[in-house]
């Protein structure tokens, strides 16, 4: 299996491509600052996620790198709730968002908690 066919890496992917379709409109000054912010967090999930499966030999290593994917997903999180309060995504994308990376937290939980499901020796 390929880690292109974890659920998990593709919702993030997807996830992560929502973000950044959505940053788009967001004002010029904040390219630098808050896009560029939550467009590298919500891209490092997936990225995480890949280095885990690759990594599946060494347990504490998938275990690492599937708590980095989860840190990096809340951190988006609060990218989108700066979003929000800055009025730069309305209420209704916000809790879209927020869904999917609820969604996403999930599955790399389910990861974290049943590796042998993913070729981890314990």
């Amino acid at each position: 299996m390929k880690f292109q066919d974890l659920l998990a890496y593709q919702k993030s992917f997807s996830f992560a491509m929502k973000i950044f379709k959505t940053t788009k409109s967001f004002p010029k000054e904040e390219m630098y600052s808050l896009t560029d912010q939550i467009r590298r967090s919500s891209r490092s999930v997936p990225a995480n996620i890949a280095e885990a499966y690759r990594k599946r030999v060494y347990p504490k290593n998938f275990h690492s790198k599937l708590t980095d994917s989860d840190a990096e997903n809340s951190e988006t999180q609060v990218w989108l709730e700066f979003s929000l309060k800055c009025l730069y995504i309305n209420e209704i994308v916000f809790n879209e968002l927020i869904n999917e990376s609820n969604e996403v937290g999930k599955l790399i939980n389910y990861m974290i908690l049943n590796p042998q499901n993913f070729g981890v020796t314990i």
